[in-house]
Parts: C-alpha cells; sequence; structure tokens
C-alpha cells in the first residue's frame, strides 16, 4: 500500500455502505409512496426504470474518477469539463444544494416514522424537531473524522439492507393477494415523472464520487462501489415494492404515502413486523442523513478552496470543512423545518437533473475522447435525464405549480450570483495530465 492509500481510510466495503446508506435511507422509506402516487399500481417498475436511468448517468462520474480520483468529485468533474467558470460552480452548487435536500428529506422521514408507534403522522410539529436533531446528531459524528463515518456507515448498513431484504422477503411470504383496487392504471407521463423520483433513490451514488479521494485505490474502487450499490439497491427497492404492493391496495399505499412500509409490516407481520419496520426506518434514515453529511461538506470544502464560492469564517476557528459542516447541517435543518416531503423531495429532483444534465453535457462535449467515454451512452444519458425531467416538470405544474417556481429561482439565483462572483461562465479545461494531482480538502 502506498503513501496516498495510507492516508485514506475508506475502503470498498465503506463506499459501498456509503452509497447505500445515503440511497436505501431516502429511497424506499421517503419515496415509495409519491412514486407509487405517480406511478400507478405499477410503481415498482419505476424502481427499476429508475435505476437504468441511474446506470447509464453514472457512467460518466465511473469514466471521470477513474482518471481523476478526487473528494469533491463532482466539483472536479465539472471543473475539467466547464472551466473555472459560472457554470461549473453553478452546477456544483446544484449538487451540494440537491445533498442538503436530501438530507432534509430523510430527516424528516426519521421524524415520520419515528411517531408512528404513536399514531402520529408527518404533519405533526414532533417531525421536524426530531428531523433536526439527527442532523445535529449526524453533524457531532462527522466532526471525529471519515474513519468514524466509514466505520458508522458499514455497521448501520449491514444491519439495514440485511433486515430491510428480511422484511420485504417476510412480507411477500406473509400478504396474500391485495384486495381488488378500483385505481385507475397510471399514464405514461405519471409514470415518467415517478422515474425521476426514483432516480433520487439512486442518487447516493454521487456520495461516492465525492469521497473518491478519501477511498483506497480510488481509480478502482470508486467505479466498483457506484456498481455494487446500484444492484444492491435495485435489489432492494423491487422486493419491498412488491412486498408492500402485495400487502396493500393501491388506495391504502397513497394514503399512507409518508410511511408506506409501516402501514404494509401491520397486517402482514404483526405488530412486531410493524415495531422491527419503524425501528430498520430510523436506521436506514439515520445512516443517510450521516453519509451525506460527510461528503457534502468536502464538496464544499473543494469549491471553497477552489475560489468557486466565497467563504466567511462568521468568527468561528478550526479548519474550513469544519465550518462547512455547521453551514450545511442549518440549511438542512431549515429545509426540514420549512418544507414537507413532498416538496423536498421535488425540489431535489429539480436540482439534480439539472446539475447532472450540464454534467453529461460537459463530458461529451470536451471529455469524452480523454477519459475513455463511449458518446452513445453519454447521449443515452442525457436525453433520458430531459424526457423525466420534463415529465416530473409538468406533473408538479398541474399540482404544485409553486414549487416549480421555487425551484427555477433556486436555479436562476444561483447560477447568476456565481457569474458575479467567478467572473466569467466559462474557461478553458484544466490541462493537468490523468492520474496527477489529486486534492485533499482541509479536514
Amino acid at each position: 500500500m502506498d503513501h496516498d492509500d495510507r492516508e485514506r481510510r475508506i475502503t470498498l466495503l465503506g463506499g459501498v455502505s456509503m452509497g447505500t446508506g445515503v440511497m436505501i435511507g431516502a429511497g424506499i422509506f421517503a419515496l415509495t409512496g409519491q412514486i407509487a402516487e405517480l406511478a400507478g399500481p405499477a410503481f415498482p417498475w419505476a424502481f427499476l426504470a429508475g435505476a437504468v436511468v441511474t446506470s447509464f448517468s453514472a457512467y460518466a462520474y465511473a469514466c471521470m474518477t477513474r482518471v481523476w480520483p478526487s473528494s469533491g468529485g463532482i466539483a472536479m468533474i465539472l471543473q475539467k469539463a466547464w472551466g473555472v467558470g459560472a457554470v461549473a460552480a453553478g452546477a456544483s452548487m446544484l449538487m451540494a444544494l440537491s445533498m442538503i435536500i436530501a438530507q432534509s428529506l430523510v430527516a424528516r422521514t426519521f421524524g415520520t416514522y419515528a411517531l408512528r408507534p404513536f399514531d402520529l403522522g408527518s404533519d405533526h410539529w414532533l417531525a421536524p424537531v426530531l428531523g433536526v436533531g439527527l442532523i445535529g446528531f449526524a453533524f457531532l459524528v462527522n466532526r471525529s473524522g471519515s474513519k468514524s463515518v466509514g466505520r458508522a456507515s458499514l455497521v448501520m448498513a449491514a444491519i439495514k439492507i440485511g433486515g430491510i431484504m428480511a422484511f420485504g422477503a417476510a412480507a411477500l411470504w406473509a400478504a396474500g393477494a391485495p384486495e381488488a383496487s378500483s385505481a385507475p392504471q397510471g399514464s405514461a407521463a405519471g409514470f415518467l415523472a415517478a422515474v425521476a423520483l426514483a432516480v433520487m433513490a439512486f442518487k447516493g451514488f454521487t456520495t461516492i464520487t465525492n469521497s473518491g479521494g478519501e477511498m483506497v485505490s480510488p481509480e478502482r474502487n470508486v467505479a466498483r462501489a457506484i456498481a455494487i450499490s446500484i444492484v444492491v439497491c435495485t435489489a432492494t427497492y423491487l422486493l419491498v415494492a412488491w412486498a408492500v404492493a402485495r400487502g396493500l391496495t393501491f388506495e391504502q399505499i397513497v394514503e399512507a404515502r409518508d410511511y408506506a412500509l409501516a402501514r404494509a409490516a401491520e397486517p402482514t407481520l404483526g405488530p412486531w413486523g410493524f415495531r422491527l419496520t419503524v425501528a430498520l426506518a430510523l436506521v436506514a434514515t439515520a445512516s443517510g442523513v450521516l453519509a451525506s453529511l460527510f461528503a457534502v461538506s468536502r464538496m464544499l470544502t473543494m469549491l471553497t478552496e477552489m475560489k468557486m464560492i466565497p467563504h466567511s469564517h462568521f468568527g468561528m476557528s478550526g479548519p474550513i470543512q469544519r465550518h462547512l459542516l455547521v453551514y450545511v447541517a442549518v440549511l438542512a435543518a431549515l429545509a426540514t423545518v420549512l418544507f414537507d416531503l413532498g416538496r423536498i423531495a421535488s425540489l431535489g429532483v429539480f436540482l439534480y437533473l439539472t446539475m447532472d444534465v450540464i454534467v453529461q453535457v460537459g463530458i461529451l462535449r470536451r471529455l469524452r475522447a480523454r477519459v475513455g467515454a463511449r458518446g452513445w451512452i453519454l447521449c443515452t444519458a442525457i436525453g433520458l435525464d430531459l424526457v423525466v425531467l420534463a415529465a416530473f416538470g409538468r406533473a408538479k405544474l398541474l399540482e404544485d405549480p409553486w414549487i416549480v417556481a421555487i425551484a427555477a429561482g433556486l436555479i436562476g439565483v444561483v447560477f447568476v450570483l456565481e457569474r458575479a462572483w467567478v467572473g466569467n461562465w466559462v474557461s478553458a479545461p484544466q490541462a493537468d495530465e490523468p492520474g496527477g494531482h489529486h486534492h485533499h480538502p482541509s479536514t
């Protein structure tokens, strides 16, 4: 093991644990009911379609990080593709904001499931309070460094994946055929909109990319960790989605959209199954916030050191990364309090897919040959992103136009402010050789 690997503390298994920690925490618990509401009774297939869209998208990230591993990896990818300018900086901020939104989504889901034993819903005031408490706990753990985060993520990922798959298998075995449903079949447009939400259930793979500089042998292990995480999560989502579909009618799933798994466990597995599902939800959501906070703070550290975003200490001592942990935790807590689960998820979809299109276009135009990426895969990824984003935008314009306006306004403000800060839109991509300097943000 060389000197760089001795400095890195996240193994392949730890990287997979971080990725699955974010994916499963946000995906199966927070989004199952919302995806069903959009897709109709065929909602389990939306998870599979989301895995396909994510796999095409992840290809570009894997190609880039194989050549240029780095902590804050997406910021590095954007800088390589677009140079130091407002396009790269703005898209990087969209990624960081989407990760913060994902933290608030998972944190609020934590609060929702914690209240289910007391028969309290997601609209109860304690739900955001408990979510903010989880964010505070994740902040304290992250202050102890990446080694502690990797170990904690590994333990919680093992518990939750094993438990959730056991739940899915047991629920499928115990459930008979659900009662006849009068729900209409979902439309194609609704299904595509649901796929956009399902992509959010897989976006945790970017946590691995953003922590690439912390991984052992990142030029090999980043791509492997991404692929393994997507496969593990796809299997888990499909198993549990079919268990929910077998255990509840479609109307029951939509009615309990914020806690569909707990609702499905009670009639099929009894009171103990319900309690176990709630416990698994708490572990899954806690590990999701823990892993995401770790990655986004390092990404923002890299952006700060690259002079792509401004920074103020506000009187705090210590390294920049510690300050950014505070800022990220505060922003995630605010989103947890201000928005419900549906709006949090919608905002994340708009921010993340917009960023991903910019990444894919930049690599296609400027770096395809240099990183050995196949053009048809990049074009397919761009096309799939645009199709599901358009379908989701249409659905939300009809259902909740305010969240579309908020998302569009936020994206616009980010790019305008970045243009004012950086001074230009794009510049020539960096000319350093592949496999060269790896950036390690301060910790």
